[in-house]
């Protein structure tokens, strides 16, 4: 009895140091920065502001997929603040409907501690973005309050974009590229003036220039706006990416749509979520290839 006993916990010990030695492994594969706004709301026409942040399936569904396949995930943001979420992601309708679905991505959502408590932006820059194999902004509104002229976020996607590293970016997640831009801050306020003459002015230099992509489009935001936000937008982002210079495909409203042109990947609207992450993976992958 005793030498069942001992051969069956040999037998455990080995298991569990295998599955150990399995995930140390494969948790070396890789790590993604995951980029998230810090900001609760955004400003909207005459004074008015709506409650927002990260859309739930954009951030989870990439992100569990990420970590399934052995990718260690990097949360940042300008403040190092706890993000929020947009409280009309947090809904069955962005998954097709299913219950069971939804629950599995609610719960792996509320475990993510380290969502809770990301790091600051500026200081995830200054420790370094070589040991990034891929960086991902996921969507909702805020990224159109803070990201969009962040310095930080300027200072990532200059190395994404110099070394050519995938740039994955959801919904209003593309709003961020704008940072790139040298005069990001000036042509925001441009485009909130109604000038666009001026805006594509101050353009000029923006990396993504000529770059084929996609975003959250007029058609989608023009129903978020009666529907969702009880407001209207101070510019819509497609204007803002066609202004800026790029080549902006969407996509019959609601439906999944993903670009990628060289590094950039982008994704149309939420339910673009499965899509954009196989795209992101098979980029890094292939570029793992390329470099190996």
């Amino acid at each position: 009895m005793k030498k069942l006993l001992l051969a069956f916990l040999s037998s455990l010990l080995l298991a569990l140091l295998v599955a150990t030695l399995a995930s140390t492994q494969i948790a070396s594969k890789g790590n993604v920065l995951v980029i998230v706004s810090s900001e609760e709301a955004i400003a909207l026409r005459d004074g008015k502001s709506y409650k927002t942040g990260y859309f739930l399936n954009e951030l989870a569904v990439p992100v569990k997929r990420l970590q399934e396949e052995g990718y260690a995930v990097t949360f940042a943001n300008p403040k190092g603040n706890k993000p929020s979420m947009d409280i009309h992601s947090d809904s069955i309708d962005f998954f097709d409907k299913s219950q069971t679905e939804y629950q599995e991505i609610r719960a792996f959502h509320d475990n993510l501690v380290e969502l809770k408590s990301p790091r600051k932006l500026r200081e995830v820059v200054q420790a370094g973005l070589d040991r990034y194999d891929a960086v991902f902004f996921p969507g909702g509104h805020a990224p159109m309050q803070d990201l969009i002229q962040d310095p930080a976020v300027r200072q990532v996607l200059s190395y994404f974009h110099q070394t050519g590293k995938p740039t994955a970016l959801i919904c209003h997640g593309p709003i961020s590229l704008i940072a790139a831009m040298p005069k990001a801050d000036a042509f925001v306020q441009s485009l909130q003036q109604g000038n666009s003459q001026k805006a594509a002015e101050l353009a000029n230099g923006w990396p993504y220039e000529g770059y084929k992509m996609t975003i959250f489009s007029t058609a989608e935001e023009q129903v978020s706006e009666s529907k969702q936000l009880g407001g209207e937008m101070l510019f819509y982002p497609e204007t803002a990416m066609k202004t800026a210079g790029g080549e902006i495909q969407v996509a019959k409203p609601w439906s999944s749509n993903v670009v990628q042109d060289r590094e950039l990947i982008t994704g149309q609207n939420p339910f673009s979520d499965q899509a954009l992450t196989e795209k992101l993976l098979s980029a890094i992958a292939q570029r793992k290839a390329t470099k190996s």
